[in-house]
């Protein structure tokens, strides 16, 4: 099987980026030597989670990524919420969601689709990938519309984020439950094999035990690593002249998760869609009902409870992330165009940031925030529409 990654350049790349972080080496010259390194780590998860797949199943090997993959971006939010950061955190966890959605995704989506003319899953699963995406956004939307329509004191505020936190933990335990064990079967990987793709491709790289060990192994470096380059993110936001929003949202997101990000695109080559969008989309339900309500439990603990109120630009993002990637997936079937219009999406929104900052943005939704939620739901109705049209018409 061809070989993704050299172990001698990822020990040498690994050591240099420790080296270069506990030395105090310039912090310019550690984000570069960390993100080389994160290249390789990442690769080195992909590989493992591949292993990992064959022996587990395409979507329980996702899942594994996924899990893995949101162990680094969960300890680096563990510390900004010590910090007190929270706009970061959220601005952070903004990012993860709509990077899986619509980069990870279209990127998986587009460079499988390149390969294979059309690439299958189950349509039962997407469909309540779907859902859940969707309850998420509820359960986003719903405190922020409160705490702007009512006045509500900082006390209900927590509260009201503590129950809607518990609620969402226990909706994603259910689904585990219910997707791992009760309906299993019901709920099989859709897999098709081509005549492109040689028999040996699927032999397995590892023996089981083996590919866990280096799965585990793999995001222990992904930790480590990521740490070391969100450490030199500080200075370099001063350097350049970055917001904390631009930086949470774009910066922080897409260097957390880059190892999840290469192990998508790898496995959607290998026409092993299935378990590529169980990356990106089980990803982004992870971090959404499970990574943002356990940070605000934590944040209780250390005596200043994190809201579960996110900024209009923020819903806004994660909404029209949210209908789009359903209005993709919800028939099991992908090609490269489909991939395309969620890069476009991503784009779309990338630059504007890129432009302002976030800052234009922030002022305005500080004015704007009751009309601006109305318009996002006008958006993402209209938005949704276009694509379920758009379907439609590609099957005739």
């Amino acid at each position: 099987m061809k070989k993704w990654i050299s172990p001698a350049l990822l020990t040498v790349t690994f050591v240099l980026s420790a080296i270069g972080h506990y030395a105090n080496w310039d912090h310019t010259l550690q984000f570069i030597l960390s993100a080389i390194s994160v290249v390789f780590v990442a690769g080195f998860l992909g590989r493992a989670t591949e292993s990992v797949a064959h022996y587990a199943g395409q979507r329980l090997g996702g899942f594994l990524n996924a899990t893995f993959g949101n162990a680094a971006e969960l300890i680096i939010a563990f510390f900004l919420v010590k910090e007190g950061l929270y706009d970061m955190v959220k601005a952070s966890l903004t990012g993860s969601i709509i990077g899986n959605l619509l980069l990870v995704l279209g990127l998986s989506i587009f460079a499988g689709g390149m390969k294979f003319k059309v690439q299958n899953f189950n349509v039962t699963l997407a469909g309540l990938n779907g859902s859940l995406m969707i309850v998420a956004v509820i359960a986003l939307f719903v405190p922020a519309m409160f705490l702007n329509t009512h006045s509500i004191t900082k006390q209900d505020t927590d509260i009201l984020s503590l129950v809607v936190a518990g609620l969402l933990i226990v909706s994603y335990i259910a689904w585990l439950i219910f997707s791992m064990i009760t309906h299993k079967k019901y709920l099989d990987d859709v897999s098709q094999d081509s005549d492109e793709e040689l028999p040996n491709e699927h032999a397995p790289v590892w023996s089981r035990n083996k590919s866990i060990l280096y799965l585990v192994l793999a995001t222990v470096m992904v930790a480590f690593v990521s740490e070391w380059l969100v450490g030199t993110l500080e200075t370099l936001t001063v350097r350049f002249g970055l917001s904390e929003l631009f930086v949470g949202a774009f910066l922080v997101a897409i260097i957390g998760n880059a190892a999840e990000h290469s192990a998508a695109i790898m496995l959607a080559m290998k026409n092993k869609i299935g378990a590529a969008v169980e990356i990106a989309v089980g990803s982004s339900l992870q971090i959404a009902l499970f990574v943002a309500p356990v940070l605000i439990f934590a944040s209780y603990f250390t005596g200043n409870t994190m809201d579960i109120v996110f900024t209009t630009i923020e819903l806004v993002a994660i909404g029209v992330s949210v209908f789009i990637a359903k209005s993709i997936i919800q028939d099991g079937s992908t090609n490269w165009y489909e991939g395309l219009l969620l890069l476009t999406v991503y784009l779309i929104w990338v630059y504007p940031s890129i432009l302002y900052k976030f800052n234009f943005f922030y002022d305005i939704q500080k004015a704007h925030m009751n009309g601006s939620l109305a318009l996002m739901c006008a958006f993402i109705v209209t938005t949704h529409q276009t694509l379920n049209d758009y379907q439609v018409i590609s099957r005739l």
